[in-house]
């Protein structure tokens, strides 16, 4: 039956997935087993967008799914051994109103098993501490700029989570299409990623 979750979050069945996910519960599986193999098949999904097996609209549906999928088995997960890896706070950096990139970040973080805080676009730097601040246990944030107008903005967002003192709580990813590696290293971010399937990898080692 958990093999039938797989299968539908694999193929994105976004309209029949809630009836596969309690057909499984029906049949015995817990939703805990069913959460983490529903993670574990989004890992998969992200690897085969890094290989140019699948593209954006598939990964987006697949995560579409497993949200779906997600919300049947919440009622059960209260409380309960689930494979969370915590808090992760995401935003468009100040000036930027680009968000279908930050979007698809925040959906594969959250089906690998991450709570997200999405704090929108146009984020001041100062917004991103008060997150912080407000979410002692978040242990990744992901700062996101489309435009090379709006790196500054970047900089400046990790300059005040520095200053703030909180540097040593969180690990800062960054990305965004003019952001390079060589860019994140220099403004004192702890990664980069380039896509949304490798966002959610390295969060889950940022987080562990």
């Amino acid at each position: 039956m958990i093999d039938n979750v797989k299968q539908a979050i694999l193929t994105g069945k976004l309209k029949k997935i809630e009836g596969i996910v309690q057909e499984a519960l029906d049949g015995g599986a817990s939703a805990g087993d069913i959460l983490n193999a529903m993670i574990s098949t989004m890992d998969e999904v992200g690897d085969k967008f890094q290989r140019n097996e699948i593209f954006v609209p598939e990964m987006l549906v697949a995560a579409l799914t497993m949200k779906k999928g997600v919300a049947v088995l919440k009622p059960l997960l209260a409380g309960g051994e689930t494979n969370s890896y915590g808090k992760f706070i995401i935003g468009t950096v100040e000036g930027d109103l680009h968000d279908i990139g930050k979007n698809l970040v925040a959906l594969m973080v959250e089906s690998a098993g991450f709570e997200v805080i999405d704090l929108g676009v146009d984020v001041p730097a100062a917004k991103f501490v008060e997150a912080i601040k407000e979410n002692p246990d978040c242990k990744v944030v992901g700062v996101s700029a489309l435009l090379t107008t709006t790196m500054q903005a970047m900089k400046d967002t990790v300059a005040a989570i520095e200053a703030a003192g909180m540097h040593s709580q969180v690990k800062i990813m960054v990305g965004g299409a003019p952001i390079t590696p060589e860019f994140a290293a220099e403004i004192g971010a702890d990664a980069y990623t380039p896509d949304a399937g490798s966002a959610a990898t390295k969060a889950k080692e940022l987080a562990c």
